[in-house]
């Protein structure tokens, strides 16, 4: 918290929120426009915000985006917000967020959570069948090779899937990238979303970075910025606690 505190101290960095706020997933170059100041400046000014968790970072080819991250800001408002104006802001901030990011064709969701864990830990906390089905209510079912169909399996024993997709990318530990589709639009990739876990470590914790893109309508956008926060909870708790929060289990868009 006292980083956060730190990075909101300075009038700079509250203006690069800002322009994140306005318009998410932008690159150096572009939060560097008018603003009088020297592009290494604006960069270390980044690397404060980053590091306080404000600001998360997503590489598309050889351009660097930069996402407004809510999850410090929420903390903060639920440890001193929450019995005042919680209901009536969160709406008024999600509509606002729903709005902005379905104007543009970049990622729409960006979350990071960091977890006291190991990468290959995490990495199996995402693929394992059993272990995603404890904290998600679903197993994860695929050999996770690039090319291979992975499916999101019901737990109540039906066999039934709610999800499916294509392995994109399974770099393990590293990085996974998946499309995501609801079993009767499988032969429509018009209609798929595609997800990306990327895993890094830490210190001696592991950053886990999801975005989740191609989203199709606003619909979408709400479930998943519904339930991600959730999933990744439980995952986290899951990992650094051997049970997972007593949450309600969410599936992806399409289910």
């Amino acid at each position: 918290m006292d980083k956060v505190f730190k990075a909101l101290a300075d009038d700079t960095r509250r203006r690069l929120l800002d322009r994140l706020r306005a318009r998410n997933g932008q690159t150096l170059g572009e939060l560097c426009a008018d603003v009088e100041m020297a592009r290494q400046s604006v960069t270390q000014h980044l690397a404060v915000l980053e590091a306080a968790n404000l600001v998360a970072t997503v590489r598309r080819g050889r351009e660097k985006l930069h996402y407004l991250n809510p999850v410090p800001l929420h903390e903060i408002q639920e440890r001193w917000i929450d019995r005042f104006e919680r209901p009536r802001l969160r709406m008024l901030s999600d509509l606002k967020r729903r709005a902005e990011e379905a104007m543009t064709g970049k990622p729409a969701f960006v979350y990071v959570t960091y977890i006291a864990s190991t990468p290959e830990k995490v990495w199996d906390a995402l693929t394992d069948a059993d272990l995603t089905a404890a904290y998600w209510g679903h197993g994860n079912v695929s050999d996770w090779r690039p090319g291979s169909r992975w499916e999101h399996v019901r737990t109540d024993g039906s066999g039934i899937a709610d999800v499916v997709g294509t392995v994109v990318e399974s770099d393990r530990p590293n990085r996974l990238v998946a499309t995501w589709a609801a079993p009767d639009e499988a032969d429509r990739p018009d209609r798929h979303s595609r997800v990306t876990f990327d895993i890094r470590r830490h210190a001696d914790i592991v950053r886990l970075t999801v975005t989740h893109e191609d989203l199709n309508d606003e619909g979408e956008l709400s479930d998943v910025s519904d339930g991600w926060p959730a999933v990744l909870s439980n995952l986290k708790s899951l990992l650094e606690t051997g049970s997972p929060l007593p949450q309600e289990p969410w599936s992806a868009p399409g289910a």
